[in-house]
C-alpha cells in the first residue's frame, strides 16, 4: 500500500512515529528521525535538484536583488501553428531568459494547454515587466506567481545584461520615442 505525504521528511516522520514502514526520503531524515537506512544512492541522477514552492496569497513581490526570478502561467488563445513562438518572442525580443518553460494541458480539450514559465529577472526590471505586458496583450490569461530571489545564485553569479536590455537602456529608448512623439527629434 503506497501513501503519498507532505515531503520526503515527513515520511520518515511518519515511520517514526509507527504509522508506515518504510518511506522514501533523503538519508538527512533517517538520522533526524532515528531510523536506519534500508538503501542508500537510489537516485538516478547525481546532481538532482527538488524544488519546493512556497504559495501564498498575492502579495507585493519581495524587492528585486539583481539575482532573481520570475515565474508565470500563460494560457494560448487557441492552438495554431507558431502559438508558442508568438509567447517566446515575447521573452526574446527584450533580453529575457527563460529557465523554465512546461507545457500543461488546460482540461479544456485537446490543443487548449497553459505554459508554467520560470524567467531570469525582476517583474520591476524593465526588460521582464514589458515581457509579461506583452504576454497579456496577446494571451487570454496571464497568471503572475511572483518574482523572488533564485535559490543558491549570488549576484556575482549573474550572467551580464545582453546589449540593449537594461533598465537604462529601455528608459533611453523611451525617452527617444517620446522626443519623436513631441518632434523633438
Amino acid at each position: 500500500l503506497w501513501e503519498s505525504a507532505a515531503s520526503n521528511a515527513d515520511g520518515a516522520r511518519l515511520v517514526q512515529e509507527g504509522r508506515f514502514d518504510a518511506a522514501f526520503a533523503g538519508e538527512f531524515a533517517a538520522a533526524t528521525y532515528g531510523l536506519e537506512p534500508l538503501v542508500t544512492e537510489i537516485h538516478d541522477a547525481a546532481n538532482a535538484e527538488t524544488r519546493f514552492v512556497l504559495v501564498g496569497r498575492a502579495a507585493r513581490p519581495a524587492a528585486p536583488t539583481g539575482a532573481d526570478k520570475t515565474s508565470v502561467v500563460i494560457w494560448l488563445g487557441d492552438d495554431h501553428p507558431g502559438a508558442l513562438l508568438e509567447l517566446l518572442q515575447e521573452f526574446a525580443v527584450r533580453g529575457v531568459n527563460l529557465m523554465r518553460i512546461e507545457s500543461r494541458p488546460t482540461g479544456q480539450g485537446i490543443g487548449n494547454y497553459c505554459f508554467s514559465v520560470d524567467a531570469e529577472g525582476h517583474i520591476t526590471d524593465r526588460r521582464v515587466g514589458e515581457a509579461l505586458m506583452g504576454l497579456k496583450r496577446i494571451c487570454p490569461q496571464v497568471r503572475f506567481l511572483g518574482s523572488y530571489p533564485r535559490a543558491g545564485v549570488a549576484l556575482k553569479d549573474v550572467r551580464p545584461l545582453r546589449p540593449g536590455t537594461s533598465d537604462s537602456e529601455f528608459s533611453a529608448a523611451s525617452d527617444w520615442l517620446a522626443r519623436c512623439q513631441d518632434g523633438r527629434s
